[in-house]
């Protein structure tokens, strides 16, 4: 006999472990996400080229601050990295 499936709810997971959407502490959370997950694009993409920092004129150690989340890149930066990488962004 198989095991029963069991199914749930995602949103209300997520309401549950970080607040509704809105609230301080879901916006922490969704901030602390996208700061991982652009950690994540860059380590990546560092792994894959190793180039990375002299493709957009800076050096390797600023990658790695980025990286570790020690320092956030402008804008500006941000998109040299991007285009870099072959990625794009999309503003919503």
């Amino acid at each position: 006999m198989k095991p029963r499936m069991q199914t749930y709810n995602v949103s209300d997971e997520l309401n549950q472990i970080f607040g509704e959407p809105g609230t301080e502490s879901r916006r922490r959370a969704e901030n602390q996400a996208w700061e991982e997950y652009n950690a994540q694009i860059l380590l990546d993409a560092r792994k894959e080229s190793g180039k990375l920092a002299a493709k957009i004129g800076t050096d390797k150690s600023y990658i790695s601050r980025v990286e570790r989340g020690l320092t956030i890149p402008s804008i500006s930066t941000f998109y040299r990295m991007v285009s870099a990488m072959g990625l794009t962004v999309e503003l919503r």
